[in-house]
C-alpha cells in the first residue's frame, strides 16, 4: 500500500506529477459563489436571532423598541399635524380674513364713489365741497387698498389678475368722471352722458366693480380654505395615540402577570405622558375647532353678509340718483333699484328679509343686532320716501323729486329735510357699526382658536421624548434582573 507523505504534493493542474507544497502555505481562497460554509454562517446568525427572540430578555428588547418607536411616532405626527392646523388658524387671523375685508372695502369705496358723484350731479353746476371731498376720499381709499392687496397677493395669480385690472381701469374711470364734471359745470348736457358712461364702465362685466367682486370672492374662498385646514380633525395623530397608549398598557399588564409587580415606574411615566398628550390633543383641538367655528358663523360669515348688504345699499343709492340724472329715460336704473332693495331687505317694503334678515340671524348678541335693526328701519323709511319721490318725478315735478333725494327746496319753495339721502347715510352708518362689532367678535374667537393650538406642538414633542425615555428605562430595569 502506498502512503502519501506529510507535506503531500499538490496536483499539477496540467496533469503532470504532483509538486510538493511549501510548508505553512495556506490554501488559496475559493472563487465564485459562496459555498455551503458561508450560507451556513448566515443561517446560523439568523437562527441565533430567532432564538434570542424566544427568550424573555430578547422579547423585552423587542417590546421596548416597539414602545419607543410608537411613542416617538405619536409625538412627531402630533407636532406635525397640529403645526399645520395652527399655521392655517394663523393665516385666518393674519392673512385671509384681513385680505377678504380689504377686498370688500375696495368694492365699497368704489361703489360709494360712484353713488356720491352721481348724487353731486343732481345739484347742477358746481358740486358741493362735501360731495367732492367724499368722492376724493373714496378714490384715495380704493387706490390705497388696491396697493395693499397687491403687496399681499403673491401666492394667488387669480388675485393678481384682478388687481391688475383694477389698477388699469381706475385711472380711466377717474378721467371719465372729470370730463363729466367739467361739462356739467358748463351746463352742457353731454356731462350726464359722460357720467352714465363712467357708471357703465364701473358696473359692466369685467369693469371695476366686477374686478373688485372677483377679488373679494377669491379672498373669501381662500379664507374658507384656511378655515377647513385649521378645523380638519387629526385622525392619524389620534389613532397613533390610542395605539401607543394601548401598547403601553398591554406591556404593563404583561409585566404584572409575569412578575406580580403592580407598577413599573418607567412605563407608568411613559403611559402618563402619552395620556397627557392625547388628552391635550383632543381637548385643545376641540376648543380650537369650536372657537374657529364661532369666529366664522358669528364673525367672518356675518361680515360677509353685512358687506354684501352695504354693497346693495350703495348700488341702490347710485341707481336712485342715476334715475333722476337720466331725466325721463332712467327706467332701467329704477328697475335695478327695486331689485337691489329686494335683495337687501326682501319684497315687503314694510318688512324685513334678504341680506338684512340674514344679518339679524347671524348676530349673537344685542351689540350686533341693534345696528342691524336700525338699518332695517332706515331701509323701510327709505323705500317709503323713494315711492313718494318717484310719484313726484313721474308727475313731472322734477324739482321736488330731486329735493326728496338730495335735499333743498321743492317746486313750492319749501325746504325738504327728510330725504332718501339721509336714509342712505343712516343705513350705511348702521351697517358700518355692525361690521365693526362683528369684526371684534371674529378677532376674539379666532385668536382663542389659534391660541388653543399654539403650545401643543412643542409640548407633544417634549412629552413624547419623555415617554420614550420612560419606556426604555422601564424595560431596562426589567432586563437588569436577567444579568
Amino acid at each position: 500500500m502506498t502512503h502519501t507523505p506529510t507535506g503531500s504534493a499538490v496536483p499539477d493542474v496540467r496533469g503532470g506529477a504532483g509538486v510538493p507544497a511549501p510548508r505553512g502555505t495556506a490554501p488559496a481562497p475559493p472563487s465564485g459563489p459562496p459555498g455551503p460554509g458561508r450560507r451556513r454562517a448566515w443561517s446560523d446568525s439568523a437562527a441565533r436571532l430567532r432564538g434570542s427572540a424566544t427568550t424573555e430578555p430578547g422579547r423585552l428588547r423587542i417590546i421596548g423598541a416597539t414602545l419607543a418607536l410608537l411613542v416617538v411616532a405619536f409625538g412627531a405626527v402630533t407636532a406635525w399635524q397640529v403645526t399645520d392646523r395652527s399655521a392655517a388658524a394663523d393665516n385666518v387671523v393674519k392673512h385671509s380674513a384681513p385680505l377678504s375685508a380689504t377686498a370688500a372695502e375696495i368694492y365699497r369705496s368704489l361703489a360709494d364713489a360712484d353713488a356720491t358723484v352721481t348724487g353731486g350731479f343732481l345739484v347742477g353746476g358746481q358740486q358741493p365741497a362735501k360731495v367732492s371731498q367724499r368722492y376724493e376720499n373714496d378714490i384715495t381709499t380704493a387706490a390705497r387698498l388696491i396697493a395693499e392687496a397687491a403687496a399681499n397677493s403673491e401666492g394667488s395669480p387669480q388675485a393678481r389678475a384682478q388687481i391688475a385690472s383694477l389698477n388699469r381701469q381706475l385711472p380711466q374711470y377717474i378721467e371719465l368722471v372729470t370730463s363729466a364734471q367739467n361739462n356739467n359745470r358748463q351746463g352742457l348736457p353731454v356731462g350726464g352722458a359722460y357720467l352714465r358712461y363712467a357708471n357703465s364702465q364701473m358696473r359692466k362685466d369685467g369693469g371695476l366693480l366686477s374686478a373688485a367682486d372677483q377679488l373679494y370672492q377669491i379672498e373669501t374662498d381662500r379664507l374658507g380654505h384656511d378655515y377647513s385646514n385649521a378645523k380638519a380633525l387629526p385622525y392619524v395623530s389620534w389613532g397613533l395615540g390610542v395605539v401607543a397608549l394601548g401598547a403601553l398598557l398591554w406591556a404593563q399588564r404583561r409585566h404584572y402577570r409575569r412578575t406580580n409587580r403592580v407598577f413599573n415606574h418607567g412605563m407608568l411615566a411613559a403611559s402618563a405622558a402619552s395620556a397627557v398628550v392625547l388628552l391635550w390633543l383632543v381637548a385643545g383641538h376641540t376648543l380650537a375647532r369650536n372657537q374657529l367655528e364661532h369666529s366664522y358663523a358669528h364673525g367672518a360669515r356675518s361680515m360677509q353678509v353685512l358687506n354684501n348688504a352695504r354693497i346693495s345699499v350703495l348700488q341702490a343709492r347710485g341707481d336712485e340718483n342715476l334715475t333722476l340724472v337720466a331725466r325721463g329715460s332712467g327706467q332701467d336704473y329704477e328697475d335695478k333699484f327695486g331689485n337691489g332693495m329686494e335683495l337687501l331687505a326682501g319684497k315687503d317694503p314694510k318688512g324685513v328679509g334678504g341680506e338684512l334678515a340674514q344679518a339679524l340671524q347671524l348676530a349673537d348678541d344685542s351689540a350686533g343686532r341693534d345696528p342691524v335693526d336700525a338699518a332695517v328701519k332706515g331701509v323701510q323709511t327709505w323705500r317709503a320716501r323713494h315711492t313718494a319721490e318717484r310719484a313726484s318725478d313721474n308727475s313731472g315735478d322734477y324739482t321736488t323729486a330731486v329735493a326728496a333725494v338730495i335735499g333743498g327746496k321743492d317746486s313750492s319753495g319749501k325746504t325738504v329735510d327728510q330725504t332718501t339721502g339721509s336714509c342712505f347715510d343712516a343705513v350705511d352708518k348702521s351697517l358700518q357699526q355692525a361690521v365693526v362689532q362683528e369684526q371684534k367678535d371674529f378677532q376674539h374667537a379666532a385668536d382663542n382658536g389659534r391660541d388653543a393650538l399654539s403650545l401643543l406642538p412643542a409640548g407633544a414633542a417634549v412629552l413624547a421624548v419623555l415617554a420614550a425615555a420612560g419606556a426604555a428605562l422601564g424595560i431596562g430595569r426589567r432586563l437588569s434582573e436577567y444579568r
